[in-house]
């Protein structure tokens, strides 16, 4: 697989869906998603000039991290379980899965610095999704007031895998409401200035939209388990 090709390609992407909106292509991170692909995969789009990885589980982030460069971002894009944050922390750059009040309180408990968390959003309301519905979220923000080891970089969502685009803009438009209602509280422990949302399959649509975070896996590094199956 030519990563530094498909990087390319992904960039030239963005760039597009970024003139459609007089957004700069500056704005919007590509975060490669490893959690199916190998160490050296890994190795091979830092090398790219990818920054930002994200990981759905403990060991893979542990693992990755060891061997990548110490300028990478880690980002753990999982669901996280309240047990494992202690473990988690220590690793992570950012939480893009802050979705209840506990496992905001185990990251106040157990961090030793300001931790940047993205707080998921389940816009789509399908129920094999995590995150709060939409009305929960302006009560979420202010009781983590409260949290000061937490700061809301921003919301997160993800779209529901359909071929209706004008279904899967809806959800990322309203997210991108949401967000700009939260930052215009100008709320010290929460500027949420990001949105993290849009995947392979979606995210020109995510960018056009207000994306800041894009969470790229199979176009970019592609999916070893499936090529090995």
């Amino acid at each position: 697989m030519d990563i530094k090709n498909n990087l390319r390609m992904l960039q030239e992407s963005v760039a597009e869906a970024c003139r459609e909106k007089n957004r700069k292509p500056e704005d919007v991170n590509i975060v490669a998603v490893t959690k199916y692909v190998s160490v050296e995969t890994a190795l091979k789009a830092a090398e790219a000039g990818v920054v930002h990885f994200g990981e759905n589980r403990l060991e893979g982030l542990i693992e990755k991290k060891k061997h990548l460069p110490e300028h990478v971002i880690w980002h753990f894009i999982g669901s996280l379980q309240t047990r494992k944050v202690k473990d988690v922390l220590p690793h992570a750059d950012y939480i893009h899965s802050l979705d209840r009040l506990s496992l905001a309180e185990e990251i106040q408990k157990r961090a030793d610095r300001t931790v940047s968390c993205f707080v998921q959003v389940n816009i789509s309301g399908e129920e094999s999704k995590h995150g709060l519905n939409v009305k929960e979220v302006m009560d979420f923000v202010d009781k983590l007031s409260k949290l000061d080891r937490i700061k809301v970089a921003g919301l997160m969502t993800m779209a529901p895998f359909t071929e209706d685009d004008e279904e899967i803009r809806r959800v990322f438009s309203e997210l991108k409401k949401l967000q700009k209602t939260v930052q215009e509280r100008n709320l010290p422990h929460a500027p949420c200035a990001e949105l993290s949302m849009g995947m392979s399959n979606d995210f020109k649509i995510a960018v056009e939209e207000g994306a800041t975070y894009i969470r790229i896996g199979s176009s970019l590094v592609g999916n070893e388990k499936e090529e090995v199956s």
